[in-house]
C-alpha cells in the first residue's frame, strides 16, 4: 500500500470510529423493529397473564401503547422485583416498565422517566392493630415484603428493632405468607391491595400504616439519554391526551392527579 492510501486510510477509520463506537439504543430498537421490555407477570393488576394465557395489566397496556407509538413490535420479557434492573444491566430488555419507583440508589444503575401512574406504599393487616403514621405500631409483629422493593427499604429505614421483616422473593410469595398466616402484616402498593380484596373478599386487609405515595417511573438505560428523551415524551404525551390517566382508572380505579417532576 502506497504512503498516501495509507494516509487515507487510517484517516479515514479514525473519522468512522467514534461514530460506531458512540450507541444509541433508541436508535437500535428503530433499527430492529422489536423493543423488549421488562415486565412483572406475577403481580396484579400491574401485570399478569388472563384466563387464556395472555398477557395483561396496567404495564402491559402502557407497554404495547409505547411499542406502538414507536411503530416497532412488543416482546414482553417476565421480570420479578429482584432481577427487573439485573435484566436491564445485562441488555436482557431494552427498558423495563415493572411498577418501579425511584430512589437515589437505584438511580446509579438506571435512567427513570417522568412518572407514568402512581399508587400508595403501605402496610397493611387486621383492624385491630389500628392505624398510625408513626412506624412504631409495627412494633412486636411480622411483616411480610417482597425482597429489594422500595417498601422493604422503608421498612429496613423505619420499623421499630423489635419488628420481624420476612423478606420473600417475590410479591406472591410474600403475598401466600400473610395469607397463610405466616405474618400478621404484608407490605405492598395500594393497587396490589386492592386487587387482592377483589378476588379474595374475606381476607381482612385494613391499612395499618401508609408510608408516602409512590410514582411509577420506566427504566431506561444509563446514558442512553435519546431513549430517555422520547420515553418522556411519550409519557407527557400520553398523560395530556388522557390516556395515562385513563388506564390507570381502569386497572386501578383510581385518579391519577398531579405529580411531581424528577
Amino acid at each position: 500500500m502506497g504512503i498516501r492510501n495509507l494516509i487515507a486510510a487510517v484517516a479515514m477509520a479514525a473519522a468512522l470510529t467514534p461514530a460506531a463506537a458512540e450507541a444509541d439504543k433508541l436508535q437500535d430498537i428503530m433499527n430492529s423493529g422489536t423493543i423488549r421490555i421488562g415486565i412483572l407477570l406475577d403481580v396484579p393488576p400491574w401485570g399478569y397473564n388472563d384466563a387464556e394465557g395472555n398477557p395483561t395489566g396496567l404495564d402491559v397496556e402502557v407497554a404495547e401503547l409505547l411499542a406502538d407509538e414507536l411503530s416497532v413490535d412488543l416482546e414482553i420479557v417476565q421480570v420479578t422485583g429482584t432481577n427487573r434492573i439485573p435484566n436491564l444491566l445485562s441488555d436482557q430488555v431494552d427498558i423495563i416498565i415493572a411498577a418501579m419507583g425511584a430512589n437515589s440508589e437505584r438511580a446509579q444503575q438506571v435512567m427513570f422517566s417522568q412518572p407514568y401512574t402512581v399508587v400508595d406504599l403501605g402496610v397493611y393487616g387486621s383492624s385491630e392493630i389500628g392505624q398510625s403514621d408513626d412506624p412504631a405500631i409495627l412494633s412486636g409483629h411480622t411483616v411480610a415484603v417482597a425482597r429489594g422493593t422500595t417498601l422493604d427499604l422503608w421498612l429496613t429505614d423505619n420499623a421499630p428493632e423489635d419488628t420481624t421483616i420476612s423478606r420473600y422473593e417475590d410479591v406472591p410469595a410474600a403475598m401466600s405468607a400473610y395469607i397463610a398466616g405466616q405474618a400478621d402484616l404484608f407490605s405492598e402498593n395500594s393497587a396490589v391491595i386492592a386487587n387482592l380484596l377483589k378476588d379474595r373478599p374475606g381476607i381482612e386487609m385494613a391499612p395499618v400504616v401508609i408510608m408516602r405515595q409512590s410514582p411509577a417511573h420506566i427504566g431506561v438505560p444509563m446514558g442512553e439519554h435519546n431513549l430517555l428523551q422520547w420515553v418522556n415524551t411519550f409519557v407527557f404525551s400520553n398523560v395530556m391526551n388522557g390516556e395515562l390517566p385513563a388506564l390507570q382508572k381502569k386497572w386501578f380505579g383510581t385518579d391519577r392527579g398531579p405529580l411531581p417532576a424528577l
